[in-house]
């Protein structure tokens, strides 16, 4: 720019300026958010004999994490689809992706009172 300003304008110009930028990286920063958020709701915990949450919405293709946080070994079978892990201990984990759209109930292979739920959208 080789227009000379006033010193006025020049200033409202570089606030401005200032402005947009803040609400550049603002939006950029939202954005990333969300999609950690969405990269984060395709982990289950297990935890204390539950699963967090217990019921989880995914799409298809969506792979699933299930992370063990409890003293002792759990296992994830879902029947529907012929699914079992092997047992996961402290902070083991077991992924799986689900490719088809439906409704997914799953258990611990090793204390089958826990149950859990995937609700895979096309």
């Amino acid at each position: 720019m080789t227009d000379v300003l006033e010193p006025g304008r020049l200033a409202r110009r570089t606030v401005l300026r200032r402005a947009a930028g803040a609400g550049i990286g603002a939006l950029v920063a939202a954005v990333a958010v969300r999609v950690s958020n969405a990269a984060d709701s395709s982990k289950i915990t297990v935890d204390n004999f539950t699963f967090v949450p217990p019921v989880l919405h995914v799409k298809a293709g969506s792979t699933i994490t299930w992370t063990n946080h409890d003293d002792i070994p759990h296992s994830i079978v879902c029947p529907a689809l012929s699914v079992r892990s092997h047992p996961m201990d402290t902070n083991d984990s077991f992924s799986f992706t689900f490719t088809q759209a439906g409704t997914f109930t799953y258990l611990c292979g090793l204390h089958p009172f826990m149950h859990g739920q995937v609700e895979v959208a096309p």
